[in-house]
């Protein structure tokens, strides 16, 4: 009777709650809403400007979003959406690999060379997880594991492929995304375009043909920061060759850079995040200052690659041993300095040179391996086509010095494994 009487009054106040519209014993646990999506993010923002649009839709890949929407919102688990975001990723990296080879359909007027159309349809991919809300519920860990895979997939890092037989030389070569949006939401960036144009290439040497494997990276110190660098390159690294990473850096000029340093210099990166501090790796207790190329400056320097002069880079700025204030050295850094540039700056130019090096050496390949980093001249639009606001999206000129610049490139990594051969014996 005892336990009659408990469930009766149970239900009485079950039934009064539901009258008088206050919650029952389990109605705040059923209706408590789930956390919100995320915003996209200040990159992902930029994708509703007028350029962002026509460079999509002059290129064709405007029906990539609209298709993986529709199939996201098809997803009935996190299971089913892992499956799709890696399939939709590392597609939208085939699709912009083949576009710039000459596979398929243009899809529009936009030169076959452009790396922007890759990189506003990855941003439409990444809002649109960023923002999904499905009916399953997505815990915040899935979501960046979705975006993860996303990225990864989207950039070729993790489609990185070898033949297993043949006597074919490995080469490992890295781009970025565009960057300075907001100086001028029109760029591309010629070091990711010269990744889609080489991607699975081969380039014939005098010592015999080699494959080129590319990957591009985001121009955002979070990313670096959480190892994608290291996460990308550490497999491969003792397989390959040469490596060398690639962006954009001085007005007319090719640069490769002898030393990199360990230090962030806080210019705002694609999101509008600034960074000033040590660059933050693993094991920091035996983080060196500095790092150097072991690819054969000399010989790429002599020789004749292509239109823009190449230049063996060797300044960087230090705070010397027992000093406080930083001093540009031009022949390179001096003993116990403390890093604040290297020679490509204090920018994620710079940071991908000192992870790759520093793997590279951790790896115990410093005396094996040839390896560093190369800057390529400012991709520049016409000279009547540089107000951001009135200018074209495209020119003819801009098309040359892009292609220029990634046929010097290929230039350059063709005569950086000669020589290799050569001192290799």
């Amino acid at each position: 009777m005892t336990s009659r009487r408990v469930r009766l009054g149970l239900l009485a106040l079950a039934l009064l709650a539901g009258l008088s519209g206050l919650p029952g014993p389990t109605a705040a646990a059923s209706s408590a809403p789930a956390p919100a999506a995320p915003s996209p993010t200040t990159e992902e923002q930029r994708l509703d400007r007028a350029v962002p649009r026509e460079i999509l839709r002059r290129s064709g890949f405007d029906d990539v979003a609209p298709r993986f929407g529709r199939e996201l919102e098809r997803a009935h688990s996190y299971a089913e959406a892992r499956g799709l975001v890696a399939r939709e990723g590392a597609a939208l990296w085939r699709r912009a690999v083949d576009r710039a080879q000459g596979r398929g359909p243009a899809g529009g007027d936009l030169g076959r060379d452009d790396d922007r159309p890759l990189y506003w349809a990855r941003l439409e991919l990444t809002r649109a997880v960023r923002t999904w809300e499905p009916g399953f519920g997505l815990t915040d860990r899935d979501r960046a594991d979705l975006l993860d895979r996303l990225e990864r997939g989207s950039r070729g890092q993790d489609g990185i492929r070898y033949p297993a037989k043949g006597h074919l030389r490995r080469v490992l070569l890295t781009g970025f995304d565009p960057f300075t949006l907001d100086r001028d939401i029109r760029i591309s960036n010629p070091s990711g375009a010269t990744a889609l144009a080489l991607d699975g290439t081969v380039i014939e040497t005098p010592e015999g043909p080699a494959r080129v494997e590319t990957a591009v990276f985001p121009v955002r110190w979070a990313d670096f920061a959480a190892g994608t660098v290291e996460r990308t390159l550490r497999p491969y690294l003792p397989r390959v060759d040469l490596f060398t990473t690639v962006s954009q850096g001085r007005t007319g000029r090719f640069d490769v850079e002898r030393t990199n340093g360990a230090w962030r210099g806080g210019f705002p990166d694609n999101d509008g995040v600034s960074r000033t501090e040590t660059v933050p790796v693993a094991d920091p207790a035996s983080q060196p200052q500095w790092t150097g190329t072991t690819l054969p400056y000399a010989a790429v320097v002599a020789a004749h690659t292509g239109r823009f002069p190449v230049y063996d880079h060797t300044e960087v700025t230090e705070i010397p041993a027992g000093g406080t204030a930083a001093v540009v050295r031009p022949d390179g850094p001096t003993a116990g300095s403390t890093a604040r540039a290297g020679g490509g700056g204090d920018y994620l130019s710079n940071e991908i040179a000192y992870r790759a090096t520093l793997l590279r050496d951790r790896l115990g390949l410093h005396d094996t391996l040839p390896g560093g980093h190369v800057h390529t001249p400012v991709l520049q639009f016409g000279a009547g086509n540089t107000d951001p606001a009135t200018g074209s999206v495209t020119d003819p000129e801009f098309v040359r010095n892009r292609l220029d610049i990634i046929g010097q490139v290929r230039s350059i990594v063709a005569v950086a494994l000669g020589a290799t051969r050569r001192a290799r014996g």
